[in-house]
């Protein structure tokens, strides 16, 4: 999965994805002008190519990469608030935001948001914190399960992350390599559980560029102990489990970009991303297509199936409901 530079493609981008070792593409806020432009480009794209998975982060609150005339979504942590002060309400809530986060992406054709976070909330992290519904492991199962119910009453599937959890050190894995220094125990009895029983719900997963040095000595993303192991045998999961982007710095302790690749591969992922540094992008795909690496079969069950619905969204008194008590909810 790769990105590209504008609100519409070149004539590199659009070589390369026609490429057979790209499957998909992530969208970020420098590809979003106007909801027009976004109809415009995911045409284009499945002009090009209709079978590739289009991907967004869409979580609401501080991570949205569309926004002007777009719903403004409240982030998790707000959503984890609702919940603290009112259960039944706080689960209604999580219901709709993930319907409507779903709906609206899918009106335009994006396939997947990378939702919802799964991570233990703590105010140290500098890169979760609200992202996280909670900093109660069972409040976060219990949200994300509604939410993802949300997700996929639109006909949007769901991709867990950062497993097997990152909300609980304080480092940015975007800007350095995190170690989470906790016994196994603790591990596995909070951040690991939120996974554990919520593997019937999700169709994805996403490992986090951490590493859990009580576990193995190779971060997540790149640990055949916490994805063939754990995730596979262990969790019995059959879903996509996606790489976080391999351009981050938490990645770049592997320094060549193959070998970072091939690592990620064998350790269990289906699909790596790599963003921001078409160098590594081109160099991966070169790579990839001389070794006749093949896409996973489970990466076709992640593209969406919209409801019937959803062709008339903007119309339906579902989706004016959720405007208005989202708005509300900003408003307070």
């Amino acid at each position: 999965m790769v990105d590209i530079e504008g609100a519409s493609l070149n004539s590199s981008e659009i070589a390369l994805l026609q490429r057979r070792s790209i499957g998909g593409l992530i969208l970020f806020s420098r590809n979003y002008e106007s909801p027009e432009q976004l109809r415009d480009l995911i045409g284009s794209l499945r002009t090009l190519r209709k079978d590739l998975l289009i991907a967004v982060d869409q979580e609401g609150g501080r991570v949205q990469r569309f926004r002007d005339k777009f719903l403004a979504l409240p982030s998790l942590g707000e959503i984890g608030k609702v919940y603290e002060e009112n259960t039944n309400k706080g689960i209604k809530f999580a219901t709709l935001c993930g319907w409507a986060m779903a709906a609206e992406l899918l009106y335009y054709g994006v396939d997947l948001s990378f939702a919802p976070v799964l991570d233990i909330q703590n105010v140290d992290s500098r890169v979760i914190g609200d992202r996280a519904f909670s900093a109660n492991p069972k409040a976060v199962i219990n949200l994300a399960k509604a939410y993802i119910q949300g997700m996929n009453s639109a006909g949007m599937r769901a991709c867990g992350k950062h497993y097997p959890g990152h909300g609980t050190v304080e480092a940015d894995s975007h800007t350095e390599l995190p170690i989470d220094g906790r016994s196994a125990e603790s591990i596995l009895s909070n951040d690991f559980r939120i996974f554990a029983e919520l593997k019937e719900y999700l169709d994805g997963v996403m490992p986090a560029h951490v590493i859990y040095p009580a576990i193995d000595d190779h971060s997540a993303g790149y640990s055949e102990v916490w994805i063939k192991d754990k995730l596979r045998q262990g969790l019995k999961f059959e879903g996509v489990v996606f790489s976080d982007d391999l351009s981050m710095e938490a990645a770049k302790k592997i320094s060549s970009s193959k070998e970072r690749a091939k690592m990620a591969l064998n350790a269990g992922c289906d699909m790596i991303l790599v963003c921001n540094d078409r160098v590594s992008a081109l160099e991966i795909s070169d790579w990839l297509e001389s070794k006749s690496y093949c896409q996973s079969d489970r990466i076709t069950r992640m593209r969406s199936v919209p409801t019937e619905g959803i062709k008339n969204l903007f119309k339906q008194r579902k989706w004016i409901n959720a405007v208005e008590t989202i708005n509300s909810f900003a408003l307070n």
